[in-house]
């Protein structure tokens, strides 16, 4: 196999690649009409993932029954995409205009994924870092989105956070208030790469 080729992608069936190929592909084209039309004029948090890279990070930690949730889910691709893998697969998303944007790309791609407009903060949440600084850069705020969802942040197995730089520091904390206890965070960060943490410390 080539080195090229991510890990567990030879156990994925080709009818499910070649369908997150088109998926991919069409989340792109709907990110560059999105950036045209309204983050030329606006700014807007919403910046599309590396997909492929998050696509090899799940298939990688793929396992029968395991449930995911995306923070920020945006246009929905990556939870899309974690359903088309076998993942019981939700996202939150504050955009209630791209929440249905999400669920059209669903429908059309035959995905059971599921998306909550609101906030993935919990009720009652706040953020207290040692700096005092509890601001929450572009995270936005607002009616907690677990309620619609059906499922509390403790149930995931995984969870999967794409954040601007300083963001990461907040969604550890809220892992380690609310999340499972053998929850997996899996932080995409800046310089493109997908990390995975386990009880606040990185795996290997």
């Amino acid at each position: 196999m080539s080195s090229s080729v991510p890990v567990g992608v030879a156990e994925v069936h080709p009818s499910v690649l070649e369908k997150i190929y088109a998926l991919s592909e069409e989340g792109q084209d709907i990110w560059h009409r999105f950036d045209a039309e309204v983050r030329q004029d606006h700014f807007h948090p919403f910046v599309p993932a590396d997909y492929s890279r998050v696509q090899a990070a799940l298939v990688a930690l793929r396992a029968p029954g395991l449930k995911f949730l995306e923070w920020g889910s945006a246009t929905g691709v990556i939870t899309i995409m974690a359903d088309l893998l076998g993942f019981e697969a939700y996202g939150i998303e504050c955009d209630a205009q791209l929440v249905e944007v999400a669920r059209e790309l669903a429908r059309k791609f035959g995905s059971n994924a599921r998306f909550a407009a609101g906030s993935f903060l919990p009720t009652g949440y706040a953020w207290r870092p040692r700096d005092g600084d509890g601001r929450l850069g572009t995270i936005g705020e607002g009616s907690s989105g677990y309620l619609e969802l059906g499922h509390p942040l403790e149930d995931f197995d995984l969870v999967y956070g794409y954040p601007w730089g300083g963001e990461e520091p907040m969604m550890h904390d809220l892992m380690r208030c609310y999340g499972g206890r053998a929850a997996r965070l899996l932080i995409h960060g800046t310089s493109g790469g997908v990390q995975v943490y386990r009880d606040g410390r990185l795996e290997p």
